[in-house]
């Protein structure tokens, strides 16, 4: 299927502007579009199960432990924009079997299959996050501080979306709004 959404310009995502809106197959049961969570402040994460820096966040309980910290008043949504064919492509009832075998827990994970949705947030890398509050564009970029796969390090790094996050529940803005995002390429 593929995702359907609004077309801004083609000008690249920047924090501070609207965030596109976009409408994608879901683990929800149904297709889950963006502005239905306006009023949230919604994190996306680029995942690919299969990449060595996603694994870091979820084979440590990091990534999980963070849906959990937020999922009372945060969305989480979960992007993969692997094609078919390519490394980390996944169905959404396969989505939903390794969601609940590593015990994650985002509100859905959604499929772009076609990568219309990565590339309209200039999603290069797995993990890359985005946080929005009130359809803006908040942060955007890697989750931490510190560009490896070793578990080791999630103690040791900045989590800037722990950080943003938390300034926006507070009214206070980001500190670190944008940063270089690190991993494994999208594999459009």
């Amino acid at each position: 299927m593929l995702a359907l959404m609004a077309m801004p310009s083609m000008a690249a995502i920047k924090v501070g502007a609207p965030a596109p809106d976009f409408t994608l197959p879901s683990t929800l049961g149904r297709d889950a579009k963006l502005s239905d969570f306006s009023d949230k402040i919604v994190v996306l994460e680029w995942t690919n199960h299969q990449c060595p820096f996603v694994k870091k966040h979820y084979d440590s309980g990091n990534m999980q432990a963070l849906q959990k910290k937020y999922q009372d008043d945060v969305v989480w949504l979960s992007i993969v924009s692997s094609a078919p064919g390519k490394q980390g492509h996944i169905s959404v009832a396969k989505a939903k079997e390794i969601t609940n075998s590593r015990s994650a827990l985002p509100h859905a994970v959604l499929i772009d299959s076609d990568g219309s949705v990565g590339k309209l947030y200039n999603a290069t890398n797995t993990p890359q996050m985005v946080v929005i509050k009130s359809g803006k564009v908040e942060y955007m970029g890697a989750i931490d501080s510190i560009a490896s796969a070793d578990k080791g390090d999630i103690p040791k790094a900045d989590n800037y979306v722990v950080a943003a996050v938390d300034s926006l529940k507070k009214g206070q803005p980001v500190a670190v709004a944008a940063s270089k995002p690190y991993g494994c390429s999208v594999k459009y």
